[in-house]
């Protein structure tokens, strides 16, 4: 089985590099096609993968081709795909709001599956939500969730809506993480914490929050009620979120990314 990965970015490669760890592929069975001089020399260099510059070297080979390019690449680069691609073809894309139905449409293919996954895959704990149209089978299922599975974990989504939804949450949820860590860093640097120390303190919260989180079988309304006391420092902060309708602002922002997520779509 050869695998393709249209777009060397970030994600194209950090699925590349997890799928060649895999015990179903080998890494000479992994084909990188880029556009960019400099990134085939940099993948030339770095990889022991096959790496291509031009579609129809590749393409016509592949059983599965992955593609991780932006949005506004789909429409010409699924017409390019389509006389170059056969029925057997799985086509598995990244791309934010590029529904089935116009993937089916441009490429010509019936197997095809959209998945979104988020940054954390580049570390093996990401987290990818996907769909497959009805032409892929029980068995091309379970070999499709076995490679989305080799950054992290993977959920099937019984319609495309919740993969809109998933970019809203996990998608481009770690961006809303870190915009939080950045305000706690910022708070801890002007009460007269390093640079340094500040990074610690707020990542060792974190990590040790979320730790016990997935240890125990509370929500996170539990866990507040049992770190926050009446009348003590913990109820003041959250307290000050409540004020400022932190909860609605944080809600908004997730259905903000869903919403523009439907209108790629469209």
């Amino acid at each position: 089985m050869k695998v393709l990965v249209i777009g060397a970015g970030n994600m194209g490669l950090t699925y590349a590099q997890g799928m060649s760890k895999s015990k179903l592929l080998k890494k000479r069975n992994i084909m990188i096609l880029d556009t960019s001089e400099e990134k085939i020399k940099e993948l030339n260099e770095i990889s022991h993968f096959d790496v291509y510059k031009d579609l129809k070297d590749c393409v016509p080979f592949a059983d599965i081709v992955f593609i991780a390019v932006k949005p506004y690449h789909s429409e010409e680069l699924f017409k390019a795909i389509a006389p170059l691609a056969n029925k057997e073809q799985i086509i598995i894309s990244i791309m934010a709001g590029i529904t089935i139905d116009y993937m089916k449409d441009l490429t010509g293919l019936d197997k095809v599956v959209r998945a979104m996954p988020n940054l954390p895959a580049q570390i093996g704990r990401g987290l990818t939500s996907y769909i497959a149209s009805e032409a892929v089978s029980k068995v091309e299922l379970i070999l499709v969730e076995n490679l989305l599975d080799t950054t992290g974990k993977s959920i099937l989504v019984s319609n495309e809506n919740f993969i809109d939804a998933s970019t809203g949450i996990s998608g481009s949820g770690p961006a809303y993480v870190f915009y939080f860590m950045q305000s706690m860093m910022e708070a801890a640097l002007q009460m007269g914490f390093s640079k340094n120390i500040s990074k610690v303190l707020v990542s060792e919260t974190f990590t040790g929050a979320v730790e016990l989180f997935n240890q125990a079988d509370h929500s996170p309304n539990k866990w507040m009620d049992m770190v926050a006391s009446k009348g003590g420092t913990t109820r003041a902060a959250l307290d000050s979120m409540e004020d400022n309708n932190v909860n609605e602002l944080i809600k908004e922002a997730a259905f903000a990314a869903f919403n523009r997520a439907v209108e790629l779509g469209k």
